[in-house]
């Protein structure tokens, strides 16, 4: 699943209605509560610490963002955040900015082996926050998520089709081609700047501009999810060998 650390700023959590995964609990449920009230837990999460003007900072897990073509504001905070991104070990997936009253700035990022752990989302999260803060970018109060792409990632760069060239994947267009705009096969790749995808139950290999594309995502299957517990169990382990030798 996807790791994600939301900040939340000047918002009331008396029911956290708003928020997904969050609900109220009794005092006496017994779950670990933060220093602040009212009390709150989130679903199969832990509370990372409390932040300025009523910021709240926590971790929780949560489903696959549907990827979608940036919007000239998403292009304008993916150009704003990036260099800090990639400062940081990171690169930057996609960015999103979406909601009505209270915004959700949506970040999905990833290290260069393809894993993102809570520890890094709340890593960057405190890296890119004070880049916001200074920059303010958005006209109205938002909520800030920094997660991972999760196991059935959505693909949204070119470097993406390029990456997980040979896995299942599901498209959706902007237009009808062939009288479909969602198509199931195999990502085959990039050519001449386009998303090659052998579709399934054809012969030939389809050719979409990347602008075509409205969404794109892996198809979740067992030799996924066993690929990314390799790369997730590499990862745990290059980090313990690196924390022993700074110990």
């Amino acid at each position: 699943m996807a790791c994600t650390h939301h900040l939340c700023q000047g918002q009331d959590f008396k029911t956290g209605a708003r928020f997904p995964g969050v609900f109220v609990i009794d005092r006496r449920a017994g779950a670990d509560k933060p220093d602040w009230a009212p009390y709150i837990a989130l679903k199969r999460c832990r509370i990372i610490e409390s932040g300025p003007r009523g910021a709240r900072f926590f971790i929780t897990w949560l489903g696959v963002l549907k990827a979608r073509s940036l919007t000239l504001q998403d292009q304008h905070l993916f150009d704003l955040i990036n260099p800090a991104v990639e400062a940081a070990g990171f690169e930057l997936v996609r960015v999103k900015l979406t909601g009505g009253n209270t915004k959700v700035l949506q970040i999905m990022a990833e290290r260069s082996d393809k894993t993102m752990t809570a520890k890094d989302c709340a890593s960057l999260s405190r890296v890119l926050s004070p880049v916001l803060e200074e920059a303010d970018p958005i006209d109205s109060s938002y909520n800030l998520e920094v997660s991972s792409p999760g196991i059935d990632r959505p693909l949204v760069r070119a470097k993406d089709f390029e990456d997980w060239q040979g896995w299942p994947a599901k498209l959706e267009l902007n237009r009808l081609v062939e009288g479909r705009k969602r198509f199931s096969g195999i990502v085959a790749g990039i050519d001449d700047g386009k998303v090659a995808f052998d579709i399934e139950g054809e012969d030939e290999t389809a050719l979409f501009p990347m602008e075509w594309i409205v969404s794109a995502k892996l198809v979740l299957t067992d030799e996924l999810v066993a690929e990314s517990l390799k790369a997730a169990k590499t990862n745990m382990q290059e980090q313990e060998h690196h924390d022993g030798d700074q110990s």
